[in-house]
């Protein structure tokens, strides 16, 4: 299964809704995090970010980016 780097920016301030735009598709994990290490560090808006997702193709890959997850749950020794 390939590593997929999407670029996620947000059409609103709320972050209700992403656009994801597919950068590359990668076989190693390593090769996928140079490039996007390159990609943050370079970026010039405030409003993107740069992800690295594992799937069998693109459209797992982009279902799990928009997948909206709960926060965890912290520990009293946690904070």
């Amino acid at each position: 299964m390939p590593y997929y780097l999407f670029k996620v920016s947000a059409r609103d301030k709320l972050n209700l809704v992403k656009n994801l735009e597919l950068v590359e598709s990668f076989v190693s994990f390593r090769d996928a995090k140079t490039v996007a290490r390159k990609l943050r560090v370079g970026r010039s808006d405030t409003g993107c970010s740069y992800k690295i997702t594992f799937a069998e193709n693109r459209l797992s890959a982009e279902e799990q980016l928009l997948e909206k997850r709960e926060q965890p749950v912290l520990m009293e020794h946690e904070r």
